[in-house]
This record gives C-alpha cells, structure tokens and sequence, in this order.
C-alpha cells in the first residue's frame, strides 16, 4: 500500500490545524479596542447638549477636569456615532511662537472693546500670564484716561507682588491708550514693557486668544446693561476661568488648580454622580462630583 502524500506534508497540515485552532481560540469576540462604558458616553453627550458650541477638545478636557480619562479620539468617535459635529464652527489657530522655556518670565496685556445695549462704548483692560495661563481684568471704563490706566498699572504691580509673581517682561501693543506712565510704573518695579512689532498680532497671540475666548463664551451670549454689569460678568468670567476652565495651552489644566488623578475604578466610572453648577445664569457651566 502506498500513500498518495508524503510525512513532510501531513506535518505541515498538522501545523497549520494547531496553527488555525490557536487563531480561533485567541480571535477576540469583539474586533478593536473595547468599547467606551456607556456612562461616558452619556456623559459626552449631555456636556454636548448642554453647551452647543463646545467641541471635542473642549469636552475632553472638562472630562479630565472631572477625573474621567479617555483619548481625545474617543470623545470625537462618540459625537460622530451620535452624528453629531466633533468640532463646531472651529477653525484652525495658528500661535506665534515664543520661548516656552522663558514663559515664566511673561505676561501679556491687552484692550478691547464692547458696546453696551445704550450704545455706550466701553474698554476692557485684562492681564495675562503666559506660564499659567492665569488672567486678571484690570478694569473697566469708558474713558481709558491716563490717570485710570496707570492706576491699573499699580494695581497690577501690587497684585504680582502680593502673588510672588517673578515676570520681568510684558508683551502689549502699540495702542495709544497706552500713557509713557504705564511703561514708567511697571519699569519701576522691574517689568520691562516689549511692544510687538507693527502689523504683528501674532507677537500677542496668547492675550489675543484671550479676549476671542471672552467674547465667545461671555460676551456675545450677553446683552451688557452698563459698566457696572460688565464688570460684574467680567469678574464671574475671570473666577471661572482661573479656577474651573481647562486650557489646551497647558495640557488642559486649569491656572489656579491642577487637574485631578484620573479615575480607572471601571465601577466608580460606572456610578459617577456629574452636578452643574451654573454662572451668570447658565451662560457659564461647571461641572464637579456631587458632594
């Protein structure tokens, strides 16, 4: 009797059966990573929901700021599977580029302009620091004299003293509002004034981005009465910003307060109680763990 195949070929079938038998054996039931727990997935949804203009960067670092950790990817698949846009209205911001390693050494300052509901203009004057990322509004007035900008000068002055701020540069622009005395008061205290170079926005591109975020998330979503109910929404807007907003520029920490250690208890994920907090009557919304 002759066999018709050779002992070569029904070792390699019997390789190739062990080698199949491993493959079914170890094929996941389900393709791809696994999926995101569905409390997430609310979770994405409802911030979503409750705050339309907010996209996937934006959410992500509110879940950071929450604890929950999840890929920036992650939040785009699930408003995509919920067809719904993952970055709203946004375009593309280029910043200019700086010296990262001298940001501890900067600030940024900047005017700009808002029109009450009387027609009345008004100009806000706001003070940013580049390592943290912090923002203090100096003030509010309608006439920007020379007097009132060199008090907030002082004021400034005395706030970065107080704070153990060690900035010895300011970047601002060559508007005129701005008095010699401005320069004078902060050179005194050791701040060298830098102004950026003509027809370059881009040498202040952190206050600029600032002011686009405070117009966005303030003060087009708000009909301004007058100087005091500016200041009062400007003051609201500032607490929020320093103590709960999280900023991509430093790894979507907030200025004031470091982000918390993420939660990877999958049942803790799974049992999170999310409260909202509401300012200025629900234009602003922060959300933190029930007490």
């Amino acid at each position: 009797m002759r066999l018709l195949v050779r002992p070569d070929t029904v070792l390699r079938w019997h390789r190739d059966l062990v080698r199949r038998r491993h493959a079914a054996r170890s094929r996941p039931r389900r393709p791809g990573r696994p999926r995101t727990v569905r409390f997430i997935r609310a979770l994405v949804l409802r911030l979503v929901r409750e705050n339309p203009g907010w996209g996937y960067r934006r959410v992500h670092g509110e879940l950071l700021v929450l604890g929950v950790k999840v890929a920036p990817s992650t939040v785009w698949e699930i408003l995509r599977e919920a067809g719904i846009d993952p970055a709203p209205g946004r375009s593309a911001t280029t910043w200019a580029g700086f010296l990262r390693s001298q940001a501890e050494a900067l600030l940024a300052c900047d005017f700009f302009e808002t029109v009450a509901l009387s027609g009345t203009r008004m100009f806000v004057l706001a003070v940013i620091e580049h390592h943290t990322r912090r923002i203090r509004v100096l003030g509010a007035t309608t006439h920007p004299t020379t007097s009132w900008v060199t008090q907030a000068a002082r004021n400034l002055v005395m706030d970065l003293q107080d704070a153990g701020c060690g900035a010895r540069f300011l970047i601002r622009d060559r508007d005129g509002k701005f008095p010699a005395l401005f320069d004078a008061v902060l050179a005194d205290a050791g701040i060298t004034v830098v102004r950026s170079g003509v027809r370059m926005p881009r040498m202040n591109a952190t206050m600029e981005r600032w002011v686009q975020s405070c117009r966005r998330e303030l003060l087009d979503r708000t009909l301004i009465w007058d100087q005091h109910h500016l200041l009062r929404a400007l003051r609201e807007f500032e607490a929020f910003y320093n103590h709960h907003r999280p900023y991509q520029g430093i790894a979507n920490a907030r200025p004031l307060r470091p982000l918390p250690p993420p939660i990877t208890d999958l049942d803790q994920i799974g049992h999170l109680d999310i409260r909202r907090q509401q300012r200025l009557g629900g234009i602003l919304n922060e959300y933190d763990h029930a007490a």
